[in-house]
């Protein structure tokens, strides 16, 4: 059962057993009716808002960090629930590189620990628990979390391809980038168009599915839960709230500490907003589907007359008394059918001016646009957009896979950006502690985890590790200066 929609606790300690609480109220869940009257048994409280990449990296280093002995409750907030917002529909194409091939800040560590925590969450997924704890149909795990066929980039102009060659010398061996021709690259793709032939070959990349990956992360910190408090003096909760947060100042008196990790919609906190030097960008990515092999109907004479073949015999017996008299030459059809090619099984997904990351033989993701300055968080796309974002991808992606237009198009799906400002280190993300922002007498503690823009996945287990740490030590220095520095930008 999802926790959502439990109202009891995900674990109970040794010491007392917790009243049963309804967790799906527009009420906030009382400090004084949390485990005890007494101080010594009240948990220290955390609130993590948001259940995408940040949310939920936070809440499982929160619990991997916490010490033994300690009671600690932890609260998430999304009114959509698990990766109901732009984490759970991206593309998620992942390594720890930039369009240029140039490693990013930090990224060889990055890379490591999302690694780490993908393995994590597969390991949680197929556990006895997975299917209890996810409790709803077709929520099960009978897809993939993440698909190992690493990630080819064409080379799109000399340009592109001198800088290519020039960055990749320098990969880390983690995530090597191979240079291959185009003999090499057509085995990997059959049929992939390389203008320059040449393309970039990241054979350790990975494709992740969004969705799937942040169900299975739930999965694991609530098995982690049930881990600590059986085995440690400490009570552990876990408790999620499909509820919308509409002011900060909500949670003062509450907990201990509120981490904020809305992505875009935490520049629409009245505390936060015009205050943070985020940009906002709606992203729209297609889904394709390759269709099955396809029949067409052809009269038969259609079909003699299109290949030179003549039905004269039929005309010549037509007034006869045999059995062609009495076939009535309209109504015989033929069937024609067209075999549609399958994406190759070990095939990468690809990455150019537009991607597609490869959901199976016969389905994929296309993406993605960019709108500017967008202000709609809605996931759901008008016919009128997904029709804007065809016209734009499709001619992107048919110049290095044309045979992407024999797929059709079934649905889209978008998600808001929250892109952080540039800096000499590239585009980072925004941690910190912003009580400032919220006001001079704060009880809590309050902080930010935000602006992971497009490279969400990529950063989101090392900073989610850092976040937690700092949270719990009540030490924002531990947190690399790079990340921080934000707040010192003239709003």
């Amino acid at each position: 059962m999802l926790a959502s929609e439990c109202s009891t606790p995900v674990a109970r300690g040794r010491f007392l057993a917790l009243p049963s609480r309804i967790t799906t109220s527009g009420k906030l869940p009382s400090a004084a009716s949390s485990s005890s009257s007494s101080p010594y048994f009240r948990p220290l409280r955390y609130a993590v808002l948001g259940a995408g990449f940040a949310g939920l990296s936070v809440v499982w280093h929160l619990l991997k960090h916490s010490s033994e002995g300690l009671n600690l409750r932890i609260d998430i907030f999304d009114e959509v629930g698990i990766g109901g917002g732009a984490s759970g529909v991206s593309g998620g194409l992942l390594h720890p590189y930039s369009p240029k091939a140039k490693l990013l800040w930090r990224g060889a560590e990055c890379w490591k620990e999302c690694l780490m925590l993908l393995s994590i969450a597969e390991r949680a997924a197929f556990s006895e628990e997975s299917n209890f704890e996810l409790g709803q149909p077709g929520q099960c795990f009978d897809s993939f979390i993440v698909r190992r066929r690493g990630l080819l980039r064409p080379a799109t102009s000399m340009k592109n391809l001198n800088v290519l060659l020039d960055n990749a010398q320098n990969c880390v061996a983690s995530c090597r980038i191979e240079t291959i021709g185009k003999e090499t690259a057509q085995k990997l793709v059959p049929n992939i168009c390389l203008p320059f032939n040449s393309a970039f070959y990241m054979p350790q990349a990975v494709n992740v599915h969004p969705l799937h990956y942040l169900q299975a992360l739930f999965v694991a910190c609530k098995n982690l839960v049930k881990e600590l408090s059986t085995s440690s003096h400490g009570l552990k909760e876990l408790y999620l709230h499909k509820k919308s947060v509409q002011k900060l100042i909500e949670f003062e008196g509450e907990y201990d500490a509120v981490i904020i990790c809305l992505g875009a919609k935490a520049d629409m906190l009245p505390e936060l907003s015009g205050r943070l030097p985020l940009r906002t960008c709606r992203g729209v990515i297609a889904h394709l589907q390759l269709p099955g092999n396809i029949s067409l109907q052809v009269p038969v004479s259609g079909f003699w007359n299109c290949f030179g073949i003549h039905y004269k015999f039929f005309k010549r017996n037509k007034g006869s008394s045999s059995n062609a008299k009495k076939l009535n030459i309209q109504n015989i059809y033929i069937y024609i059918y067209t075999y549609m090619e399958e994406y190759a099984d070990h095939a990468p997904s690809i990455l150019s001016d537009a991607w597609f990351a490869v959901q199976g033989t016969r389905s994929l993701l296309m993406g993605s646009t960019w709108e500017w300055k967008s202000r709609n968080s809605s996931p759901n796309v008008s016919a009128d957009e997904a029709s804007r974002a065809l016209e734009e991808l499709l001619p992107k992606v048919s110049a290095f896979y044309p045979g992407i237009k024999d797929w059709t198009f079934t649905g889209a799906k978008a998600g808001l950006r929250a892109m952080p400002p540039q800096t000499p280190q590239g585009s980072l993300p925004l941690l910190g502690c912003v009580n400032d922002f919220v006001g001079d007498n704060c009880i809590c503690k309050y902080w930010l985890f935000g602006g992971l823009g497009s490279r969400g996945l990529l950063y989101h287990a090392r900073l989610g590790n850092l976040m937690a740490q700092a949270v719990l030590s009540c030490n924002e220095e531990l947190i690399p200066t790079e990340l921080t520095s934000w707040k010192n930008i003239n709003q």
